[in-house]
């Protein structure tokens, strides 16, 4: 393999030395830019441009052409593994991510077959691998898959959920049931990240976008038990170095120590959590990645550069800091003020690191 050219990334999470503060952004590709759009409207439709390599991985690159970004993350979605075991994915215009099928009893769970999610996804490891190629060493790639989690929410649900009344109301009254669902996804999510790293992820994210909505109790039980489990089976070494994992509970600052036990290597914050205060409580056991609130990208630069400067202070001097925001960028940000963010990192970070 290409020997990597900048490793600032994999150094931070594994707490080495970096001589700056690396970042990037969650939904790096995306509405926000005008040459994803373009490239999504020749696509025709959000699946058939993560079903095409090719393109997948022209908008992978894309924000890598405008910003001084420390990583590529693979372009696709959290939602392609349940797809692949048969429920019908589909995105409707302002309703966001659908699908024909939920589950809603035992027999749905029992028909659910994990395997299907590896032989059915090969166009999600043929991105990765043409990702990789493209990259020739420049930056690392991530590769992701939400959490069983997530990922069982929108199944339940049948899409997004205010409330997730439909998934609690099975964890809670038919708990055997979701934890059979809970494990055949985690099989599934680890054999998917698996084949990503085999394929040329240097780096993995879980995305625990609704782990957040469990009280405390419950998180442990539901989304934490298999996360763990995942990481448990994940092969931590490709290309003679480590593949870091990072873990990304939104709305779970609170349970920061147990997710830092997790066997992950670095821990994503949401901007709801002090940065300063998260690294007081976890020392040097994990890095941790965060966490600018996406909104902010709608303030001047020179307010964004300031909330920059004021998440670097926090965190303090030394490695461990992967700057990121505390969610995924929104559509209809403006692509300077993305850069006015990328700027102030490059130039403010280095004093953070003083060899």
């Amino acid at each position: 393999m290409t020997e990597l050219k900048n490793d600032r990334l994999i150094r931070a999470l594994l707490r080495e030395p970096v001589d700056r503060t690396p970042l990037w952004m969650m939904r790096q590709a995306g509405r926000y830019l005008p040459e994803y759009r373009a490239t999504r409207a020749e696509a025709g439709s959000f699946m058939a441009l993560c079903s095409n390599p090719e393109l997948a991985c022209e908008v992978t690159m894309q924000p890598l052409r405008r910003y001084a970004m420390d990583a590529a993350i693979l372009f696709s979605d959290i939602l392609t593994i349940p797809d692949a075991m048969g429920l019908g994915l589909y995105f409707s215009e302002g309703e966001g991510p659908r699908f024909e099928r939920t589950i809603d009893s035992a027999a749905d769970v029992a028909r659910l077959d994990p395997n299907r999610a590896r032989d059915e996804l090969g166009y999600v490891m043929d991105a990765v691998s043409l990702i990789r190629k493209t990259l020739d060493g420049s930056v690392p790639l991530i590769g992701f898959s939400g959490s069983p989690w997530t990922l069982a929410t929108y199944m339940v649900e049948g899409g997004s959920s205010k409330d997730f009344a439909k998934t609690k109301a099975m964890a809670f009254n038919e708990p055997q049931q979701m934890h059979q669902l809970l494990e055949k996804l985690a099989q599934a999510v680890a054999v998917y990240l698996s084949e990503q790293v085999a394929q040329g992820a240097q780096v993995l994210q879980i995305f625990d976008t609704w782990g957040g909505a469990l009280g405390h109790a419950a998180y442990q039980e539901f989304s934490l038990r298999y996360m763990t489990r995942i990481i448990e089976q994940l092969p931590r070494e490709a290309d003679g170095r480590r593949v870091p994992v990072i873990v990304f509970t939104k709305g779970g600052g609170q349970w920061l120590e147990a997710i830092a036990g997790c066997g992950a290597d670095a821990v994503g914050l949401d901007w709801t959590t002090d940065i300063g205060a998260a690294r007081e409580r976890v020392g040097d056991k994990v890095a941790l990645q965060g966490n600018m609130d996406p909104a902010m990208l709608h303030a001047s630069p020179e307010r964004i550069r300031s909330e920059v400067a004021t998440i670097l202070e926090r965190f303090g001097p030394g490695t461990g800091h992967i700057f990121n925001l505390g969610h995924g960028v929104t559509p209809g940000i403006n692509p300077e003020h993305v850069g006015a963010m990328v700027d102030a990192v490059v130039e403010l970070g280095p004093q953070y690191h003083a060899q």
